[in-house]
């Protein structure tokens, strides 16, 4: 059986058994916060959990490294949706260690592309259009500065509600330790005195 066919196989089961009710949201959503996560499979169930995350109490946005590279890119839409439409009010970008995205050489991503059939003349093509492989397919060094990147390109955008918290976080992927990189109350209180 092919592996859609088996996804859809335990799906019928899954619906028929009603196993759904199990992730219905709960009336109140108490968390209301946006969460910026890497697609790291081991965050898949561990996040939720060490966050104390119930259905329905956050948006959780799943992009690798957990990397906000443009202010007006899907993930900043993403986030502003959440926060305009979607009844949340603080943000929270959480990378994690061991991330797959630290040391990631674009060349190295592209030689991966050709491998599996993409013609070098698409690759030059793209190149020649202006498609700066380095800069959208880099990683990072060092986690937490990833991570205070991204909280930076959020604060600073010019469509965030005022006075929206924005925090830092890492995961440890093994035991789902928390680590506070970047506090959006300290930083709100900070402001806030400064334009006093």
């Amino acid at each position: 059986m092919r592996r859609v066919e088996q996804i859809l196989k335990h799906n019928r089961d899954f619906v028929e058994g009603k196993e759904y009710e199990q992730y219905l949201p709960q009336k109140r959503q108490e968390k209301r916060i946006v969460i910026v996560s890497c697609m790291d499979a081991r965050l898949t169930e561990l996040l939720p959990k060490a966050f104390d995350i119930q259905s329905g109490d956050a948006k959780i946005i799943k992009v690798a490294g957990a990397i906000i590279t443009s202010p007006f890119g899907n993930v900043m839409r993403s986030i502003l949706v959440a926060l305009y439409e979607l009844n949340a009010d603080e943000v929270i970008v959480c990378g994690h260690y061991d991330c797959g995205m630290t040391g990631i050489d674009p060349k190295v991503v592209v030689g991966h592309m050709v491998e599996r059939g993409i013609p070098k003349d698409v690759i030059r093509t793209l190149h020649h259009s202006g498609i700066n492989f380095d800069r959208w397919l880099t990683g990072f060094e060092d986690v937490r500065s990833s991570v205070e990147n991204s909280v930076d390109i959020v604060r600073n955008h010019p469509l965030l509600p005022p006075g929206t918290p924005v925090h830092g976080m890492i995961i440890d992927p093994k035991t789902g330790k928390l680590d506070l990189v970047a506090d959006g109350y300290d930083h709100l209180e900070q402001a806030a005195a400064e334009t006093k």
